[in-house]
């Protein structure tokens, strides 16, 4: 009798998932008023993964500005450390976010002559070299220049000028300036805490990157970043950067308020703008009351919440009018049909969004730190924002600098250009 041969059975394995390669390292370091935020990203060609954060309370800033280098050092060292434990890493090079009153954006033209011949790249180096040569403050330095849009002849709104051919290439350009001692400090305090500044990015800019969407920059949009010492404004209009502000009032000057308003310690005022605050007073429930401790051996005084409220409301009040009449007076708010982002730590005020809408009579939403995978729950905060962003704007930076002619490259040395 014939031996029957029975095929095995046949076992359907899982497809295994292809290890990825590690990516490239950028980091993020968000050295604010009220705290210092480290943030680390894995990047690769088509995602940025968060693996490391680390926050520490700012002791040595005011309004965006340092004003005790050692305080400042110390506060730094702590959020680094803490990012390495939680990325498994050292960390050496950062980007930096800088902010501050002191700072200055205007927008700048530049002028080529071509000749009738094809423009070459180093054509555009030419006319943004000339965009940019413009008589600044002694005291002050150039820290951006983002080209806007190019025109060759006749034609406007041309995003990328090369191979074409016309007689004359025209840029418009948005240049932003810092104070060159606010800049210097920001260095030295990283490299005392061991860290090499590979570029200072103004904060507004970086949170863009974070927050703002492309269909909203290209229809027209204002993002409002309420940090603990400043707000930073930047309006993005066909898909490009039209104008920045920065205004020396956030966060703290509302927990000032409290402070001086309700007779209570600083640290004080601080929890009870968390733990009670609004944006809108009519929201408030007048019979509501709260404990807000005094001074010394006193017992807690009882204040209704309304009261508390409307001391937030009055200084929030201001703030979004001085960014309302800084939108009309730069003639922008008219275009802005993609509505009002507002982020930082400020934007976690209950019913902020709401305020603004009422002033601005414009769309309002939140803006969250997206496009990112990784630890996101470690950072999706407004608080966030800037660290996030300024990994991004690094992996476009590092990007930018892979395609860049060598030459090029050479000759930006020292100038800190960026093109977003």
């Amino acid at each position: 009798m014939d031996e029957i041969e029975i095929a095995p059975e046949k076992i359907e394995l899982e497809p295994r998932e292809e290890e990825r390669e590690p990516g490239e390292l950028v980091v993020g370091l968000d050295i604010g008023t009220t705290k210092i935020c480290c943030v680390v990203g894995e990047v690769f060609e088509d995602a940025v993964n968060i693996i490391g954060v680390g926050t520490a309370p700012s002791i040595g800033l005011k309004k965006g500005v340092v004003v005790n280098i050692e305080a400042t050092v110390k506060s730094i060292k702590q959020a680094v450390a803490q990012a390495e434990e939680s990325a498994g890493c050292d960390l050496h090079q950062v980007y930096v976010g800088i902010a501050g009153n002191h700072i200055k954006g205007f927008n700048s033209p530049g002028i080529l002559a071509i000749n009738g011949r094809e423009i070459k790249e180093s054509d555009v180096e030419d006319v943004i070299v000339a965009a940019r040569t413009v008589k600044i403050s002694e005291n002050q330095q150039i820290i951006h220049v983002l080209p806007q849009e190019y025109m060759v002849d006749d034609h406007t709104g041309i995003q990328n000028p090369l191979g074409m051919t016309g007689v004359r290439l025209v840029t418009n350009v948005h240049i932003v300036t810092a104070d060159m001692a606010a800049v210097h400090n920001l260095y030295t305090c990283c490299q005392k805490a061991g860290l090499e500044v590979s570029d200072m990015v103004l904060e507004s800019i970086a949170s863009a990157h974070a927050t703002l969407r492309a269909d909203e920059m290209e229809l027209g949009v204002v993002l409002i970043d309420i940090g603990g010492g400043t707000t930073d404004l930047a309006v993005f209009c066909d898909g490009t950067i039209r104008h920045t502000c920065e205004i020396g009032l956030g966060g703290h000057n509302l927990t000032n308020d409290l402070s001086v308003g309700l007779r209570t310690p600083l640290q004080d005022a601080e929890r009870l703008k968390e733990d009670f605050g609004c944006a809108i007073s009519s929201l408030i429930k007048p019979n509501h009351v709260v404990d807000v401790p005094t001074v010394g051996d006193r017992e807690p005084r009882k204040v209704t919440q309304k009261v508390l409220v409307d001391i937030l409301q009055a200084r929030t009040v201001e703030i979004l009018e001085i960014v309302n009449q800084d939108l009309i007076n730069c003639g922008l708010k008219n275009k802005i049909n993609g509505g009002v982002v507002i982020t930082g730590g400020t934007a976690l005020l209950a019913n902020l969004a709401d305020l603004a809408e009422q002033i601005f009579d414009l769309p309002v939403r939140l803006g969250y730190p997206a496009q990112v995978g990784g630890k996101v729950d470690e950072i999706n905060t407004p608080r966030c924002t800037t660290g996030v962003g300024l990994v991004m704007y690094g992996r476009q930076h590092q990007e930018d600098k892979r395609y860049s002619d060598s030459g090029m490259v050479d000759r930006m040395k020292g100038w800190w250009r960026k093109i977003m």
